[in-house]
C-alpha cells in the first residue's frame, strides 16, 4: 500500500496495483529517501503546516519534503515536471499515492522552507556516519561557479535603474490617484496581478540599487583606508613614500557599474567557458566524496572562504561524529592560497595549499626530486608551503584533491542539475546547494547499500 501523508480526517486509503511493485524495484533511491525523511525532526514545518479549513485538504509536510528530495535526485527541479510526473511515474506515485499535489504547492513549500534544508543535509551526514562513510584524516576544498535563474542580459546600469525606478514610481502614484478616484481609498486592497508583478520589479530594482549603493561605500571605506594607512607611514617615518598618492575615496556609485534587477544578489562571474551570471558555490569533501559542508557565496573569488567552510565542516562533524572529531588536514587549490591562510593552519587541520595554478602545480609535483632533510631555515611563507607539497606525503596528499572534488560537482551538475539554481536571492540558493548537497551524499549512500546488497547476495550463493 502507498503511503498516505494526508490529514486522517480526510484520509483515502489508495491501493497501488499489483504489478506496480514490480515496476519499483526495492532497491529504488525512494526507499532510502523516505527513511531519510522519517528520521528528520518536522516539528518546524508543522508549525507553518494549515491545518482544516475551507478548501483541499493539506499535503504533511513529510510527503512534500520527501517528493523534493526525491524529484532533486533524478535533476528535476521544476514544480510543473513535478506534477506531471506524479501522476506517470512509479517512483512519485508511491511517495504521494492518490493525492497528486498542485505545482502551486510544491513550490510554495520550496520557498517557504528553503531555509530549514541544511538541516536535511545534517540528517543524511549522520545516515552516511552509521553506514561507515565518513572518514576523516583528510578533506578537500573547492569551489565552482553555477548560474543564477537571472540572465546576463538582464544586467543594467545604475544610471539605467534610477531611471526606471523615477518612470515606475511615477506610474504608481498616478494609478493610485486615478484608483482612489474610481474606487476609493479602501477599493484597491488587493492588487491586480499585472500590478502585483510591477510592484515586485520595482522592489527589485531598488534591491539592485542599494547593492550598487553598499558596494561602493565599501569601495570607498577600503580607499580610504589605504589613503590613512600612506599618511600614518608617512608621518611615522617623517619621509614621504614614494608612488603616485591614491585617489581620494569617491562614495557616488559610478553610473556606468551595472547590476541585475533579475536577481539582484547575483554577479557576473568568469568560468572556463565563458562569463555567466550566477553565484560561487563551495564545498568540502572526504576522498570518498562525500560533502561535510557546502555553501554560496557572491564573492568571485575563493581566497576568502578557506577558513569560513574550514570552520563550517569542523562545526559540521564534531555535530555528527562527536567533539573529539578533528579535519586532520585540507588541501586546496591555488584559489586559496594567501600567506594568511597558509599561517592559519592548526594542530587540528594541517593545510596543504598550492601556490601556483593547478597545471603548473602538478607538473611541478610531477618532476622536481622530492625534498631530504629538515625544512631549511629562512625560507619565506610560500617557500615553506611549496617545500611540504613536494614531500612525499604532500604529493600524495595534492593527488587526492581533484580525484576528491571535481567529481562531486561533475556528478551534482550532470546527475542533479546543479549548474543553475531554480530559486533566486543569496538565501534561497544557499538552500538549494544545501538540498544538492544532501541528495548528493544521499545518492552515495543509496550506492553504497546497494553494492553491500549484492556483495551479500552473491556471497550467500556461494
Amino acid at each position: 500500500m502507498a503511503r498516505d501523508f494526508r490529514r486522517p480526517e480526510r484520509r483515502q486509503a489508495f491501493l497501488l496495483p499489483p504489478d506496480m511493485q514490480d515496476w519499483l524495484p526495492q532497491d529504488d533511491i525512494v526507499h532510502l529517501v523516505l527513511d531519510a525523511v522519517s528520521l528528520m525532526d518536522l516539528s518546524k514545518y508543522e508549525e507553518e503546516h494549515r491545518v482544516g479549513g475551507v478548501g483541499q485538504a493539506p499535503f504533511a509536510p513529510s510527503m512534500l519534503l520527501s517528493l523534493l528530495i526525491y524529484a532533486y535526485s533524478h535533476g528535476v527541479k521544476s514544480s510543473r515536471a513535478i506534477e506531471r510526473l506524479c501522476r506517470r511515474d512509479a517512483g512519485y506515485r508511491y511517495i504521494v499515492g492518490e493525492h497528486v499535489p498542485d505545482h502551486s504547492v510544491i513550490a510554495r513549500f520550496r520557498r517557504r522552507h528553503i531555509g530549514r534544508l541544511q538541516a536535511v543535509f545534517a540528517t543524511v551526514l549522520r545516515m552516511c556516519r552509521d553506514a561507515g562513510l565518513i572518514r576523516l584524516g583528510l578533506v578537500v576544498l573547492d569551489g565552482t561557479k553555477v548560474k543564477a535563474n537571472a540572465s546576463l542580459d538582464a544586467n543594467r546600469s545604475a544610471a539605467t535603474i534610477d531611471e526606471q525606478v523615477t518612470r515606475m514610481l511615477a506610474e504608481a502614484q498616478s494609478a493610485d490617484q486615478r484608483e482612489d478616484r474610481q474606487f476609493g481609498p479602501q477599493g484597491r486592497e488587493g492588487l491586480p496581478r499585472v500590478l502585483s508583478r510591477r510592484e515586485d520589479r520595482l522592489a527589485r530594482l531598488r534591491a539592485s540599487k542599494a547593492k550598487l549603493e553598499s558596494e561602493a561605500e565599501a569601495a570607498a571605506a577600503r580607499q580610504q583606508a589605504k589613503i590613512d594607512a600612506r599618511v600614518a607611514e608617512e608621518q611615522g617615518s617623517a619621509k614621504r613614500r614614494r608612488g603616485r598618492k591614491p585617489k581620494p575615496a569617491a562614495g557616488s556609485v559610478d553610473p556606468e557599474r551595472v547590476a541585475n534587477p533579475t536577481d539582484p544578489d547575483s554577479r557576473i562571474m568568469k568560468t572556463r567557458r565563458g562569463w555567466v551570471q550566477g553565484y560561487n558555490v563551495q564545498a568540502v569533501v572526504t576522498p570518498q566524496q562525500i560533502i561535510l559542508a557546502s555553501e554560496v557565496t557572491t564573492e568571485a573569488n575563493d581566497v576568502q572562504q578557506l577558513q569560513p567552510m574550514l570552520t563550517e565542516a569542523q562545526a559540521m562533524v564534531e555535530l555528527v561524529l562527536g567533539e573529539d572529531a578533528v579535519l586532520g588536514a585540507a588541501a586546496a587549490d591555488a584559489g586559496y592560497w594567501s600567506e594568511e591562510n597558509a599561517a592559519s593552519q592548526t594542530e587540528e587541520c594541517e593545510l596543504f595549499i598550492a601556490t601556483r595554478q593547478d597545471r603548473k602545480q602538478r607538473a611541478e609535483l610531477r618532476d622536481a626530486a622530492p625534498p631530504r632533510g629538515r625544512m631549511p631555515k629562512g625560507l619565506s611563507v610560500r617557500g615553506r608551503m611549496q617545500r611540504k607539497l613536494r614531500t612525499k606525503r604532500g604529493r600524495a596528499i595534492y593527488a587526492l584533491r581533484g580525484a576528491s572534488v571535481e567529481p562531486v560537482f561533475g556528478q551534482m551538475k550532470e546527475r542533479q542539475g546543479a549548474g543553475q539554481f531554480s530559486m533566486r536571492g543569496l538565501g534561497a540558493c544557499q538552500g538549494e546547494w544545501h538540498l544538492h548537497a544532501a541528495v548528493h551524499n544521499l545518492r552515495k549512500l543509496h550506492r553504497e547499500s546497494v553494492r553491500r546488497r549484492a556483495a551479500a547476495s552473491q556471497a550467500t550463493r556461494r
